[in-house]
C-alpha cells in the first residue's frame, strides 16, 4: 500500500481539499502543519489521536511543524455551545513552553508560536491586509458559527478563522508549507486558509482532515468523566493510561488499533481473528496499550505499568516499590496507623465496624497485609509488614484496598 491507501485503510482520512494532494502525500516530499492552542501545560491522548497521523507522514519522508496558538489562544476557537473563557497572557507563555517540550520529546516536531508573526500586526492592518479577503457570508455559512448563532457569538471568535487562515498564509511563504493536517472539526479553518492563500497569493495549499476518534456513542476517545488523560506522566501516569486502555470496549478496539498504532495490516488483522475467538482475554486492549505507552513514555514505563496492574488484580502487592504503590493507589485515601493491634487498626481505617467484625473478618481469613493472609486476632502491626518502612496495604475481601501509612 501506498501512503495514501494505507490511511484511508486505516480510517483516518475525512476530506481532502483537491485530489491532487494524493500525488503529492505518495510521491513528493512536503511541509505540512498541525496545531493546537496552548490552554494547558500538556497534551492530552485526544491529541495523541491527532497527532499520529502527522507522525505517519514524517515517516514518508514529509515534515511535520506544529503550530503552538500563543496568539489564537488568547481568543479561542469557537466552541459549539459557548465562548471559551479567558485566559492570561502569563498563562499562555507558560503553556507554549510546555507543549513545545513535549511536542519536541514525544512527537521530534519542529515548534512555532503564531505570537510571533502576529503580535505586531496592528488592527488597521488587520482588516486591510486579512479581513478584506473574507465575505461575510461565506464566513456563516462554516459550522462552527452556524452553531453559535442562535446563543450568540463574540466578534472575538468570530475573527478566529482569519487568524487561523492568516497562520496557513504565513508558514506557506515562510516555510512552503503547502498542507495543513487536523481533526474534522478544524475543516472550516483549514478551507479559510485555503481560500486566502489562493485569493491574495495565487497560489494552492491543501487541506486533509481526519475524522475525531470516538467510542460507540460518539464520545471522544480519552473522555473519562469530564478529565483528560494527559500525555505528562507526572500529570497522568503510564499505569492509569494502561488501565483506560485495556478497559476500552471490544467493538472500537480494531478501529483503535488502526488508528492509534503503527502495527501493519497483517498484524492488525491477525489480532482481529484472536480477538473474534477469545474477547474476554482482551489481547488487543493489551497490545494497544502496548504501542502507545511504548511510543509515549518507553517501554519501561509499559512494563511497570503491568506490574502494578498485575499485582493488585492477584493481590501480590508485597511485589511493589513505594514508587509504584504511589502509582497504584492514587487518589487513595492515605490512613496514618496510630495504633499496634491488627483488629483496632481494621476499625480506624473503617474496615471493620466493631472488634467483633474485626476479629471475624481476620480469622476466617478475609485479611491481607501485602498481599499475605493474616489470621491471627491477637497479632501485632511492625515494623517488618512496611513496605520500604512506609506503606502497609490491608485488604479486606476481594475488593476492599487500604492504603496504610507508618
Amino acid at each position: 500500500m501506498n501512503l495514501y491507501e494505507d490511511l484511508k485503510w486505516r480510517g483516518l482520512i475525512q476530506d481532502i481539499s483537491d485530489e491532487e494532494l494524493i500525488n503529492k502525500l505518495n510521491n513528493e516530499k512536503i511541509t505540512f502543519y498541525i496545531g493546537t492552542d496552548p490552554t494547558a501545560d500538556s497534551m492530552h491522548i485526544g491529541h495523541y489521536s491527532s497527532f499520529l497521523i502527522s507522525k505517519r507522514l514524517a515517516k514518508y519522508g514529509h515534515h511535520p511543524i506544529l503550530l503552538v496558538g500563543g496568539a489564537t489562544g488568547l481568543i479561542g476557537d469557537p466552541k459549539p455551545t459557548a465562548e471559551r473563557p479567558m485566559i492570561s497572557k502569563e498563562e499562555v507563555q507558560k503553556n507554549f513552553k510546555g507543549l513545545k517540550k513535549q511536542a519536541e520529546d514525544i512527537f521530534g516536531f519542529e515548534v512555532v508560536n503564531n505570537y510571533d508573526w502576529t503580535k505586531d500586526i496592528n488592527v488597521l492592518d488587520f482588516l486591510r491586509d486579512y479581513g478584506k479577503y473574507f465575505n461575510v457570508t461565506y464566513m456563516l455559512a462554516k459550522d462552527k458559527i452556524k452553531t453559535r448563532l442562535e446563543s450568540g457569538i463574540t466578534y472575538a471568535e468570530f475573527s478566529y478563522m482569519i487568524l487561523q487562515a492568516l497562520d496557513f498564509m504565513h508558514l506557506f511563504e515562510t516555510k512552503d508549507c503547502v498542507l495543513q493536517v487536523a481533526g474534522s472539526d478544524q475543516w472550516g479553518n483549514i478551507t479559510s486558509g485555503i481560500e486566502l492563500i489562493k485569493r491574495k497569493l495565487g497560489k494552492t495549499a491543501y487541506g486533509m482532515v481526519m475524522p475525531l476518534v470516538c467510542d460507540s456513542t460518539g464520545k471522544k476517545f480519552g473522555k473519562t468523566e469530564g478529565n483528560a488523560l494527559w500525555l505528562n506522566k507526572e500529570k497522568t501516569s503510564s499505569y492509569e493510561l494502561y488501565q483506560y486502555l485495556i478497559n476500552l470496549e471490544d467493538s472500537m478496539i480494531i478501529s483503535y488499533l488502526k488508528q492509534l498504532t503503527f502495527l501493519s495490516r497483517e498484524e492488525i488483522e491477525q489480532i482481529e481473528e484472536e480477538h473474534k475467538s477469545h474477547p474476554e482475554l482482551r489481547n488487543a486492549q493489551k497490545i494497544l496499550a502496548r504501542e502507545i505507552i511504548t511510543d509515549l513514555h518507553g517501554r519501561e514505563e509499559f512494563e511497570k505499568a503491568v506490574k502494578i496492574s498485575e499485582c493488585l488484580f492477584s493481590n501480590e502487592v508485597g511485589k511493589l516499590s513505594k514508587q509504584e504503590i504511589e502509582v497504584g493507589f492514587k487518589g487513595f485515601p492515605v490512613n496514618k496507623i496510630n495504633t499496634d493491634e491488627l483488629v483496632q487498626l481494621l476499625i480506624d481505617i473503617k474496615a471493620a465496624s466493631s472488634k467483633r467484625e474485626a476479629r471475624e473478618f481476620i480469622s476466617s481469613g478475609a485479611v491481607t497485609i501485602n498481599g499475605e493472609k493474616h489470621t491471627d486476632v491477637e497479632e501485632k502491626i511492625n515494623d517488618s509488614m512496611f513496605i520500604e518502612n512506609t506503606y502497609l496495604i490491608l485488604k479486606r475481601g476481594k475488593k476492599n484496598y487500604y492504603l496504610c501509612q507508618k
